[in-house]
């Protein structure tokens, strides 16, 4: 799983998130899965959005209000007012379908969205499962009438990044059936993040779910792939604008007021 975001300071009122839910089939080169919250508070809250390989669509089902979170290398910071609603991890494809841009074009940054007639089915129902059910139907549909195919080779290159590491991009490179420079060409134009990148995001996000439970930071670092323990540091702190300990009290607070968004990867 992917951390989203945390709270930047203590949050007033707790807020309720639903775990992550994936997909499968043909609909998983676009949706990585869907997940769930519900705000305890009506006031703009700061986030620090963390670096992540995929785009997060969120729909705030009491405003109407949407938004793109793209894929990025470093962490930024945020002010939203959420209420209640649903988020959706998307692939490049699934940006594609969603936007009409390819993934690269949001990189690093947060764009607003719209989509007539979405908003409205999701707050016919309080179910978890039916609002799950409506995103199915609405990506489903959305994907079949895409003026962007889904590129599956691409997409696969991409997730098998995120399993192999640093060490994988020629193994990437290979199921594309190209060379290291076309690689890194397409993944600038159509993912946003270099694909050195994509894997050192992906082991950062290794790190952040290792250090949200009591794992020792020299068994985080071993077991996510860094040199040692200041090389863990190091990148954390690159990435997160926090070192390792201060990471671990933010996802700590996040799980005792269950304020953090997550993702299936």
């Amino acid at each position: 799983m992917q951390v989203h975001s945390l709270p930047v300071e203590p949050q007033p009122a707790p807020c309720a998130t639903i775990p992550a839910v994936s997909v499968s089939g043909d609909l998983g080169w676009y949706v990585l899965g869907y997940g769930g919250f519900r705000s305890g508070t009506g006031v703009a809250l700061r986030h620090r959005v963390l670096p992540a390989v995929a785009a997060v669509l969120v729909i705030d089902v009491d405003s109407g209000e949407a938004v793109v979170t793209g894929p990025r290398t470093r962490a930024l910071l945020a002010a939203e007012r959420w209420g209640h609603g649903v988020t959706v991890g998307l692939t490049p494809a699934g940006v594609a379908a969603v936007l009409g841009m390819p993934m690269g074009e949001v990189a690093e940054t947060i764009v607003p969205f719209d989509s007539p007639g979405l908003v409205e089915m999701l707050a016919t129902t309080d179910a978890w499962a039916a609002r799950f059910a409506i995103l199915d139907g609405w990506m489903r549909r959305t994907a079949r009438e895409a003026n962007y195919p889904a590129d599956t080779r691409l997409v696969a290159a991409w997730k098998r990044l995120q399993r192999s590491g640093p060490t994988g991009v020629d193994e990437a490179a290979a199921l594309l059936g190209v060379r290291r420079r076309r690689l890194e060409q397409a993944f600038r134009q159509y993912v946003g993040v270099a694909p050195g990148s994509v894997a050192r995001v992906a082991r950062f996000q290794r790190a952040a779910g290792m250090l949200a439970g009591q794992v020792t930071l020299g068994r985080v670092a071993a077991e996510c792939g860094y040199a040692d323990q200041p090389h863990l540091t190091r990148e954390v702190r690159a990435m997160s604008g926090c070192t390792p300990a201060e990471l671990r009290q933010h996802l700590h607070a996040a799980q005792s007021f269950k304020t953090s968004t997550a993702i299936l990867s």
